[in-house]
């Protein structure tokens, strides 16, 4: 989604999305009129169609205009951003907020090894974290559903590091999640972070663990193995 699209949506978009969602949006295509939806918003036609625009420009919507209305549905961009606002309102009204996340261990392509193993990061992994972890990431390939509830990620504080540069190059900054990562045979390692660099080649379904130790070697898992990664609020 581009930056100006995000700036059209903002929470109005989201009432209409969530009004579409209750009417079955979420599981295909439903029809509705602008006339319809005006009446439920207590706006006039040319806002109700407005809101409409702003949010399938946003690709959060798709519609197809018919003669007596149009139908219209939900996309994966918009539940995940009605998802969000749900974890928000979780946050709210629930204390020990944590989303949990299961998916298959990978192999990464080594360049958390390099990234993490760098001295402008490791001093403040040292003092935000605790610790200087192992040189090296758990790559975690997500299942669909927890893809989508990754964005529920950012509802919760994170512990940010900074970027920094050296002679040679400027480095970006990112935001680590304390996280607890379960086995299926019943093992557990709770003092793992999730990293989420700013500039990064794994894509919203791949998730990078780092820890103290080396986690394939401490939990004994090896590609393809199933793991639960619970994400917590900054410790």
């Amino acid at each position: 989604m581009s930056v100006s699209a995000e700036s059209a949506v903002g929470h109005d978009e989201l009432a209409v999305l969530k009004l579409l969602a209750l009417e079955g949006g979420l599981e295909g295509d439903v029809k509705i009129s602008c006339s319809r939806l005006a009446e439920r918003l207590e706006a006039s036609n040319q806002t109700a169609s407005r809101r409409l625009q702003r949010l399938e420009s946003s690709d959060l919507l798709e519609r197809d205009t018919v003669s007596d209305g149009q139908w219209v549905a939900v996309t994966d961009a918009g539940e995940r951003a009605l998802h969000a606002e749900y974890e928000d309102y979780r946050r709210i009204f629930e204390s020990d907020l944590e989303v949990e996340l299961e998916g298959t261990v990978t192999s990464g392509m080594g360049e958390g090894r390099h990234y993490i193993s760098l001295s402008g990061y490791k001093r403040q992994f040292a003092d935000r974290l605790g610790y200087e972890p192992f040189p090296g990431t758990l790559n975690v390939d997500l299942r669909e559903d927890s893809v989508r509830r990754r964005s529920a990620m950012a509802s919760l504080e994170p512990v940010p590091i900074d970027g920094w540069e050296d002679e040679d190059r400027t480095y970006g900054p990112a935001v680590c999640h304390p996280a607890t990562v379960e086995t299926t045979d019943g093992g557990c390692y709770e003092e793992a972070h999730i990293i989420a660099p700013e500039r990064t080649h794994h894509d919203e379904d791949q998730l990078e663990v780092i820890a103290p130790e080396k986690l394939r070697e401490t939990l004994e898992l090896e590609d393809g193995d199933r793991v639960t990664v619970s994400v917590g609020d900054r410790r």
